[in-house]
């Protein structure tokens, strides 16, 4: 009998909508095929697809056509953000000096860490164990001087919610550029740049149903970067290169369909987060969700992230036995799969080492139903049992 799989790993990537994928066909394989830096018809019709994907993600996001910057993906555009801005504030004689948080993706704290083997200084700010940013420890940064304040809208793991706005106010305050990675934010909550101060900002395609290896920053300012590829001066200098039109075609379209859809996928995804934390408190009484904003606290947690501790378990041992049982889930960050620690983002929530190493994350999209819960639900309590049972065993 086949198992039935459940998906539950939309923070990780998500599949290709098939609205984007016929968006993008005809960019590949018919008149629209051509170089956009070629002057004849099948340049003309590349370009014009790009010029179009630039006015849908403004639209989408409160910009301007001519802010969005297309890159290979999330990272090069925090790697751009980050790196960049720190040069372009060392160029004009400012201080060659970011400040980023603890919990960020691992893009921008590489990043940051890259700006010192450049001669500069990083600065990681602390948060609270809700993964919110300590903010006096934002105004001791801002006070010595700082080129680039990046802080990520919603946390990829553990799904916090920062206070971009009022962050990004106060670095316009002290003439600071602000960065902030919304890949986990764009599509999921309300997310825009009208009325925000926000200088940068990261989106990425395959979080909202576009094709890996496609994103773009938004610079609202364009003497706020560097560039950190060098090339033929497309994109007015800041990310040369040729661009990726089918990769550009397709983000243009997904990112229209997770404008129109936020409202409606976040009040679902929000109803199944909460219908699987308690049906697991319910199951498993002593697991512990990390990130919970708590009652009272609307609007400072993303509604389709839910990571949680299951006491005696390992989350690789956890993670192999749901896959058997056709559940996709995630230890954390994808991209930090494999590791043996505890997640960065956990620590430095102050999250203790046996917890950490037990998290799970179950991240929800526009597919996502009911029968996702109860799928969970069905297999979880036997699943903690063995594992449980299996960890005693190896630790006595």
């Amino acid at each position: 009998m086949t198992t039935r799989v459940t998906y539950l790993d939309h923070a990780a990537t998500t599949p290709v909508r098939a609205e984007v994928l016929d968006a993008m066909l005809p960019y590949l394989r018919e008149e629209a095929f051509g170089n956009p830096s070629s002057a004849h018809r099948f340049g003309r019709a590349a370009r014009a697809g790009i010029e179009h994907a630039k006015r849908a993600i403004a639209g989408a996001l409160g910009a301007e056509p001519n802010q969005v910057i297309f890159t290979s993906g999330g990272t090069e555009a925090d790697n751009l953000a980050v790196i960049g801005a720190a040069l372009a504030a060392r160029d004009r004689g400012g201080p060659f000096r970011v400040a980023v948080t603890a919990t960020e993706h691992k893009a921008v704290l590489a990043a940051a860490h890259a700006v010192t083997h450049l001669g500069g200084e990083e600065i990681i700010l602390p948060v609270d164990t809700r993964g919110h940013v300590q903010e006096p420890a934002l105004e001791a940064a801002l006070a010595r001087g700082i080129a680039v304040v990046s802080v990520m809208w919603v946390n990829n793991e553990v799904g916090t919610v920062q206070p971009v706005a009022r962050l990004a106010e106060r670095c316009r305050g002290a003439g600071v550029v602000f960065h902030t990675d919304a890949v986990q934010a764009f599509g999921k909550i309300p997310c825009s740049l009208r009325g925000t101060a926000c200088t940068l900002l990261t989106i990425s395609g395959h979080k909202i149903g576009a094709p890996k290896g496609i994103g773009a920053l938004i610079v609202r300012e364009p003497r706020a970067v560097d560039a950190i590829i060098h090339g033929g001066g497309q994109q007015f200098g800041i990310r040369p290169g040729t661009e990726n039109v089918p990769g550009i075609i397709a983000l243009g379209r997904a990112a229209e369909l997770a404008a129109a859809e936020q409202a409606a996928v976040a009040t679902r995804t929000g109803q199944l987060r909460s219908a699987l934390a308690e049906r697991v408190r319910a199951l498993v009484p002593d697991a512990v969700v990390h990130g919970d904003a708590g009652a009272g606290h609307a609007g400072h947690q993303a509604p389709h992230v839910l990571n949680l501790s299951i006491p005696g378990t390992d989350s690789e041992a956890m993670l192999m036995h749901l896959d058997l049982a056709g559940i996709a889930c995630s230890a954390g960050s994808a991209c930090s799969t494999g590791a043996t620690e505890p997640s960065h983002v956990l620590t430095a929530m102050g999250v203790p080492r046996e917890l950490g190493i037990a998290a799970l994350r179950f991240s929800f999209g526009p597919s996502s139903t009911p029968a996702d819960v109860d799928a969970v639900a069905a297999v979880l309590p036997r699943i903690v049992e063995k594992v449980r049972t299996l960890s005693a065993a190896l630790h006595r």
